[in-house]
């Protein structure tokens, strides 16, 4: 492509380019400081020695590297030894970090296995702008990521595939080879350890063109898959960190202007958005860096792109500039203002003409405008509502309740008003927690009722169904023991479900979280399951219509004051027909409570549930997590680690040291019940109505061990607890009810 450049044009862009340089090396770090490392500018606050960094948070290592051929300098964090490949003013630390692997010999023998970890000490993970991504045909690409607190967050993704041919034809990461997921977002992530496992057969079936797995963090849209990664992938790839000056908001760091960054007065503060901290900024009109004196500097717009219509002369002023139309023209001179125009005019006939047409003017709004004004704002209204009506699946859910026998009368609707006010507009400071469907707020009605509010998605589409999917199974269903659905909103832009509120957190914080104080009882952690057991039994067998959960975990298993199990998150639930047995459908579930034979025919049934509760049941017995990378290799997987510790008779070795003077031979009746549901073929599985039976049945035989009119330990606990407006509190138990920390799939293609 040729392109031409007029005479003028190149000499206004001489100019500018004269300038940019002057100014790079001027105004981008402190004087008698070095601007690069390398090939990598080096923007103060950042330096590469003490006395050019504003503080030790952004020293920059400047190494010297050398091959036999040539020798540079790369510059590097400190802390963490990671390459710097790019330095930003607005916030943005770009880095290079290599890739997590497994190998495998020919006959499925483990060669080397590398895990990677990311400790940063003073920036953050960018969880909005990275991404993990698995490459392989027998490949899980698993990652833990911990915040500024402590809290870890777990995530990861599948890669199966069969053979090239597979993959040649569409090179896209959608599972088949590769797969592709999102870090935990919301959090200020600081520590990140990510890893490569097989997932079935070491690779001994694909190791022809596919010896390894891989995992690796990577910046949005810097990775695109080749099937020639299959073979080898030994490469850096680039990840983007957040950084920020200090902990404080602008407004409390200005209280000390010693130790305020924006040092030249035409910038401004803004407050970081991912992490805590604030950065600057020069004022619209001005560029440079605003973290030095005299750094901002005015953009002369004259000598750049501006919108002077052709006659104006172009005037730069500090901050801005103006259009100077010629001699007995008038106007602006802009092209979006009032361009240059001839004022041959007389001044009388301008002001007669000017104030003729606002009168007319004037008129047509007072007789005509009020009257349409009103119409037009009713009817755009009305059309808004119905439009959200039907984007929030307002049809499918008349259809589907009529379909399964149900009514929109069961439940009530709530209007927007209702809901912004119990919620003070959705604030962030209400929200209990975020899962695979949305976003849950705590709300208090007008009634004074505390509830929970389900905000779907925002302009996801692949969300309605799920959304109307939990209205319909829930309008099915009637039980004590599941989470109650009040009603919902349709009018808004995203929809909105409104359930109970449920106080005590779930099961999963109770088990796993080690500043629970609140430790639970056997006889709590027996009645839980029978209690969850007679849900799903009820689900399978005593609904109008059966239905089958698909995700039943620990943490979707909530407690209410009293310590009763309360079953949520239906969003992934299915209502089987009365004339089907079984139904096919995508793989979808957590890993860790997956079941195999699901997981590998697609065929969903009753019994995928009961597989879900044994490893329910074994982690109340153990105390341990469904899956844990950081338990040894052996015990990774609870499901098969309780399995087989059953068949060594090693019970009483893996139990929760928090159970104590519980009877040995009721254990092992509990035990062989996780062992039955946690059976590979659905067919040799109980089926929940029997498990229920079966935990009732103990739990009545041995009630009098432990006397009828006695609190247990966990009761006595969970009554002392402070009730303040209506709502539980204590120190000990998160009020997080619905933080689920949960491991999503990619499982399209493959085997």
């Amino acid at each position: 492509m040729t392109m031409v450049v007029h005479s003028t044009q190149l000499l206004k862009m001489a100019v500018l380019t004269v300038f940019f340089i002057k100014a790079t090396t001027q105004l981008l770090s402190l004087p008698n400081c070095p601007t690069k490392c390398g090939s990598v500018t080096i923007p103060f606050p950042f330096g590469t020695t003490k006395d050019c960094s504003l503080d030790s948070t952004f020293l920059i290592n400047c190494n010297k590297t050398s091959s036999s051929s040539t020798s540079s300098q790369v510059p590097s964090l400190p802390h963490s030894n990671q390459s710097v490949l790019n330095i930003s003013l607005n916030g943005e630390l770009h880095v290079a970090w290599p890739v997590a692997r497994d190998c495998y010999a020919e006959k499925s023998k483990l060669v080397s296995q590398i895990y990677r970890g990311i400790d940063l000490k003073h920036f953050s993970i960018s969880s909005t702008q990275n991404k993990l991504v698995a490459v392989g045909c027998d490949t899980m690409g698993a990652l833990t990521a911990y915040d500024d607190v402590g809290n870890n967050y777990t995530t990861g993704c599948v890669a199966l595939c069969n053979g090239l041919d597979d993959i040649v034809a569409n090179e896209a990461c959608s599972g088949t080879g590769c797969c592709e997921i999102s870090i935990p977002q919301g959090h200020v992530l600081t520590k990140i350890i990510y890893t490569s496992v097989s997932v079935f057969n070491n690779h001994s079936e694909v190791y022809d063109f596919n010896p390894c797995g891989y995992a690796f963090l990577v910046e949005n849209g810097a990775y695109n898959f080749k099937s020639t990664d299959l073979l080898k992938l030994e490469k850096e790839f680039p990840m983007l960190l957040d950084w920020a000056v200090g902990n404080q908001t602008c407004h409390q760091t200005q209280k000390d202007l010693s130790n305020y960054a924006c040092k030249d007065n035409k910038s401004t503060c803004y407050d970081a958005t991912e992490r805590s901290g604030y950065l600057c900024r020069c004022f619209h009109g001005y560029w440079g860096n605003p973290y030095l004196i005299h750094g901002c500097q005015d953009i002369n717009e004259c000598m750049d792109s501006n919108d002077c219509v052709e006659g104006a002369t172009c005037i730069n002023t500090p901050g801005s500039y103006h259009c100077l139309c010629p001699a007995r023209y008038e106007g602006n001179g802009k092209l979006n203002g009032t361009r240059c125009r001839s004022n041959t005019k007389s001044r009388k006939e301008i002001i007669l003409i000017t104030a003729l047409s606002a009168s007319i003017s004037l008129v047509a709004l007072l007789v005509g405008s009020f009257y349409a004004y009103l119409a037009l704002k009713k009817r755009k209204l009305i059309k808004l509502k119905e439009q959200f009506f039907q984007q929030n699946g307002g049809l499918l859910l008349q259809q589907q309740l009529v379909m399964h026998g149900g009514s929109d009368e069961t439940t009530k609707v709530f209007t927007v008003e209702e809901l912004n006010e119990a919620t003070n507009n959705f604030n962030q400071s209400k929200i209990l927690g975020q899962g695979g469907q949305g976003t849950v707020y705590k709300g208090i009605l007008q009634d004074k009722r505390i509830v929970a509010i389900k905000k779907s998605k925002i302009n996801d589409p692949n969300q309605i169904e799920p959304f109307i999917n939990e209205m319909i199974v829930l309008s099915q269903i009637n039980h004590r023991n599941v989470v109650k659905l009040l009603g919902c909103c349709l009018e808004t832009e995203v929809p909105l479900l409104v359930y109970e509120f449920i106080s005590n957190g779930t099961v999963y914080q109770h088990l796993h979280d080690q500043n629970q104080s609140l430790k639970l009882t056997w006889k709590t952690r027996l009645r839980i399951a029978k209690e969850t057991a007679g849900v799903l039994a009820y689900l399978h067998s005593a609904a109008s219509t059966p239905i089958i959960h698909r995700d039943v975990k620990s943490a979707n298993i909530l407690l209410d004051h009293n310590l009763t199990a309360k079953v949520s998150d239906f969003g992934a639930s299915r209502i089987v027909p009365l004339d089907h047995s079984q139904i096919t459908t995508l793989v979808q579930g957590t890993l860790g409570y997956l079941d195999p034979e699901y997981f590998h025919t697609s065929q969903l049934t009753d019994k995928s549930d009961v597989y879900s509760f044994g490893v329910v049941l074994a982690e109340l017995m153990t105390g341990k997590k469904a899956l844990s990378f950081s338990r040894p290799e052996i015990d990774r997987n609870l499901a098969v680690y309780f399995v087989s510790s059953m068949k060594e008779n090693r019970l009483l070795h893996i139990l929760d040291n928090n159970i104590d003077d519980v009877n040995t031979e009721q254990l092992k009746k509990i035990a062989h019940i996780a062992e039955r549901c946690l059976r590979v073929k659905g067919e040799e599985r109980p089926t929940m109505k029997e498990v229920a039976m079966e935990l009732e049945g103990i739990l009545v035989f041995e009630e009098h061990h432990w006397g009828s009119g006695k609190l247990s330990s966990d009761r006595a606990a969970s009554s002392a607890i402070n009730v303040e407006n209506g709502v539980y509190r204590s120190s000990t138990i998160s009020s997080n009810s619905y933080s689920i920390n949960q491991i999503s799939m990619s499982l399209i293609g493959g085997r």
